[in-house]
């Protein structure tokens, strides 16, 4: 007893193909080959080619140019970088340089530099000479009256009689 649709085994069931199903076709169209040159491209199509075209470039040229800056800014960014680093030494050396001028200008230090690599000694009082000096005034006032003249050039001096009358 066997029910429909239903097959007892382990094969399976084989499907009997649909033929009665109509299929349209269409007809195949035979395209001669057709030189390029004689290919014509409407205006329409040609516009918006160039269009593509131009947004393509442009594009191009902006992805460029940020290319270009971003290396210029890590250029300048690193002369900066080095700039810093040279300042910084610097300040380490004018500080150290400092330091080592406060410590000679210690006036035990200075004395002892000039006794022994200049052969200085202290004065005594033998060695003292005071000199006495009059009390006139060796400054002469002028007799002659002093006129400053300032260089001006031609213009000047014809502005400032316009207006000076």
């Amino acid at each position: 007893m066997a029910r429909a649709g239903y097959q007892y085994g382990t094969s399976p069931k084989k499907l009997e193909p649909n033929y009665e199903r109509k299929s349209k076709k269409r007809k195949l169209e035979i395209v001669e080959d057709i030189p390029r040159q004689k290919v014509q491209i409407s205006s329409s199509q040609k516009k918006r080619q160039r269009q593509l075209t131009l947004i393509v470039i442009g594009i191009f040229v902006v992805l460029l140019t940020i290319s270009y800056r971003n290396s210029q800014i890590n250029e300048k960014f690193n002369q900066v970088q080095e700039l810093k680093k040279e300042l910084a030494s610097l300040e380490k050396e004018n500080e150290q340089s400092e330091v080592s001028i406060e410590n000679s200008l210690n006036f035990n230090n200075i004395e002892k530099i000039a006794k022994e690599k200049l052969g200085m000694q202290k004065l005594t009082n033998k060695q003292t000479v005071y000199v006495t000096l009059p009390k006139k005034d060796y400054v002469e006032p002028a007799t002659e009256d002093v006129i400053i003249r300032d260089e001006t050039n031609w213009f000047q001096e014809f502005v400032n009689k316009i207006f000076n009358r």
